[in-house]
């Protein structure tokens, strides 16, 4: 495939990729995968990208900035015009962390380097990502970084080598090797980096320096081979969720059902080929890159301004915009630049793609600096917003590996005193540190803590090797304290039923690794028993917390839009009856473990639920929550008095043991 001509099929292409990622992140029935569009982008870009470099050479004009001028001008004006639109509506809408945040991702993609700052953050697939309106770029930056990296590495081996191709083809299988291990062992890194991306867009590249006489098929082979492609991409499409490890060798499906369809329909029109050249999916292959720019920023933008969930007919009007946000940016911005109507030179793109830069990350930088301009907001709405922040006394207590076994325990209460308790747990357990703070400094004892994100505090139910050695190294440097109550806090049901959106990343799943309920509940009836037992064989108390109400949307984004709309908050919040439907089988459990009388459970939702039937999310003006599912400080001090009991009997012990020192001397 030498020769390289326009194609219309692989702008349909293009419009097969867009159409899955929007209407994944939409949230439309049946898309579960529809992430793998970006896989579908991949493979097209470093077929065309390979195309014309390897053309070039060949003609003997080629160059590098006159390459990198050219993507240049493909790729930053609309991206710049959507990064500066999306800073314009923060400026109105978001809460000042996120826009702390907005500001921190802006700087990173102006210098194509977002994907890394996103890899260390939540998952693409977490609750939290839905309110990043730049996470989309993290794609965009690792192409960025092959544009930078690629040029180089094809122009030294096929100068250098004889077998350049073959050589080419092992930098593809070290790729996609690394992938397939990282899926396992750092899927985050799997998921975000060029290493482990790499393969894809190399994929497309092998294919636009196979000699072209492979790829001359006869019409039926063409026929078969172009449905087949079509049918791995759908595969993936409708068959993959959220739950898929990905990439790694999932991704095979969308990488090689692109690589066949554009092999096929290289020489010969083929059925497929036909639908993929007609008008309609042309027209939308050759906005797709405005469309992809834009359709996240309203999908994030529409969540963060509604107060509602959106309907059906919500999502298809916000589908509908972005694809008119989409289409206008095509046309005003890409186009005019593409076509040379506007910094014709590359020395003029060039300084004008770096101006852009240092604008952006300048406008980025400033808001990290006035920590997000909290002076847009009303009093009201600024208060409200601040719940989404914990202080980093809080989060400095959530430990990982790399905590050292000095720090693995956060004290509270009275110093040089022999710790009188121990609360073990997960995120939900350093939501209550302001409660066991308090507490433990109210009632003159020593209380320790030890929590991890996502780990569960029952051995043998861990979601992966990182919270079985939390576990296991919390179990062996307890044993030295002597403690006498042991408090166990989690999010129970993220372990049983996955979180709202269906996630089961977290669920416990049954030996084949897939998810049955019946199995989940039964795997932590049993598991919580055994650790009930252990402690209580070790001469402990048990305190077995139950988690608040999980709300169906983060209450300070809520509420921060509701005061800034002049809108009551009165009645926001989770019925009742959906929390206690939700924990029923959690509160039988609990029930029956608590038939030993050195086995109490405490219920938060008391605090939080009125008799009325609603558990309510904010309290004289402040949230009661940081997130869905997490207490603020002022909702973990609301909850307090149900821990009073624990404080009191410590506080009994300990007087009982003081004045027993005092009678033996």
């Amino acid at each position: 495939m030498s020769v390289l001509a326009y194609r219309r099929d692989i702008d349909g292409l293009r419009a097969v990729a867009v159409i899955a990622v929007v209407l994944f992140h939409f949230g439309v029935p049946g898309f579960t995968g529809g992430f793998v569009g970006v896989d579908v982008f991949f493979v097209i870009s470093g077929f065309l990208i390979t195309s014309i470099i390897w053309n070039q050479r060949q003609a003997g004009r080629f160059s590098f900035v006159d390459f990198w001028a050219r993507r240049a001008r493909r790729i930053l004006p609309a991206l710049f015009a959507m990064i500066l639109a999306v800073l314009a509506l923060g400026w109105f809408l978001m809460a000042p962390k996120d826009y702390e945040e907005l500001g921190r991702s802006a700087r990173y993609q102006v210098l194509f380097v977002s994907n890394i700052l996103f890899m260390r953050q939540d998952g693409y697939f977490d609750v939290a990502s839905d309110l990043k309106p730049l996470l989309h770029t993290w794609s965009l930056a690792v192409e960025e970084q092959f544009y930078i990296v690629f040029p180089l590495l094809l122009t030294l081996l096929s100068s250098r080598l004889k077998h350049w191709r073959l050589a080419l083809l092992g930098v593809l299988l070290v790729s996609f090797g690394l992938s397939v291990w990282a899926v396992q062992v750092h899927p985050e890194k799997a998921f975000f980096l060029l290493p482990m991306r790499a393969w894809e867009l190399l994929a497309g590249a092998m294919l636009a320096i196979a000699p072209a006489r492979q790829w001359r098929l006869k019409p039926m082979a063409a026929q078969s081979l172009s449905l087949a492609g079509l049918g791995l991409i759908l595969l993936a499409v409708f068959g993959y969720n959220k739950n898929t490890p990905f990439p790694g060798v999932a991704a095979l499906l969308p990488v090689l059902g692109v690589m066949a369809l554009i092999g096929s329909n290289g020489h010969r029109t083929t059925w497929v080929g036909q639908i993929l050249s007609s008008r309609v999916m042309v027209g939308l292959g050759l906005v797709s890159y405005s469309w992809y720019l834009w359709h996240w920023p309203v999908f994030v933008f529409a969540s963060y301004a509604s107060v509602d969930q959106p309907s059906a007919l919500d999502s298809a009007g916000l589908i509908l915009l972005s694809l008119v946000l989409g289409y206008l940016s095509w046309r005003f911005v890409e186009t005019p630049f593409r076509e040379r109507r506007l910094l014709a030179g590359r020395r003029q793109i060039l300084l004008a793609g770096a101006c852009g830069v240092l604008v952006l990350g300048l406008a980025g930088q400033t808001l990290r600096w006035t920590d997000g301009l909290p002076w847009r907001l009303p009093d009201q709405a600024l208060q409200y917003a601040k719940g989404r922040e914990w202080r980093p006394e809080l989060m400095a207590c959530l430990a990982d590996d790399k905590t050292p076994d000095e720090k693995l325990f956060c004290h509270y209460g009275v110093a040089n005193v022999p710790p009188r308790a121990l609360v073990w747990g997960d995120s939900h357990a350093t939501a209550l540190i302001p409660v066991f703070d308090d507490g433990a400094k109210e009632h003159h004892i020593n209380v320790m803590l030890a929590s991890s994100a996502g780990c569960i505090p029952v051995q043998g139910l861990e979601h992966d090797p990182r919270c079985a050695r939390f576990n296991r190294r919390v179990e062996q440097a307890m044993v030295p304290q002597d403690v006498t109550d042991v408090v166990l806090v989690a999010r129970w049901s993220l372990y049983l039923y996955g979180d709202a959106k269906g996630d089961l990343g977290h669920a416990l799943k049954n030996r084949d690794g897939q998810y049955d309920r019946r199995v989940a509940e039964q795997r932590l009836s049993e598991g919580l028993r055994a650790r009930v037992q252990q402690l209580r064989a070790a001469g402990h108390r048990v305190w077995l917390v139950k988690e608040v109400p999980l709300q169906a949307f983060s209450p300070p984004y809520r509420l921060s839009r509701l005061a800034m709309l002049n809108r009551p908050v009165d009645d926001v919040g989770l019925a009742l009856a959906e929390h206690l439907k939700r924990q029923a089988f959690i509160s039988q459990l609990f029930a029956q473990l608590a038939q030993d009388p050195a086995v109490r459970v405490v219920d938060p939702a008391s605090r939080l639920c009125e008799t009325a039937g609603l558990c309510r999310v904010q309290s004289n003006g402040y949230s009661l929550y940081t997130d869905d599912n997490h207490l603020s400080e002022i909702g973990a001090r609301r909850v307090a008095p149900v821990l009073e009991p624990l404080f009191i009997g410590l506080s009994a012990e300990a007087k009982l043991d003081t004045g027993n020192v005092n009678a033996a001397n």
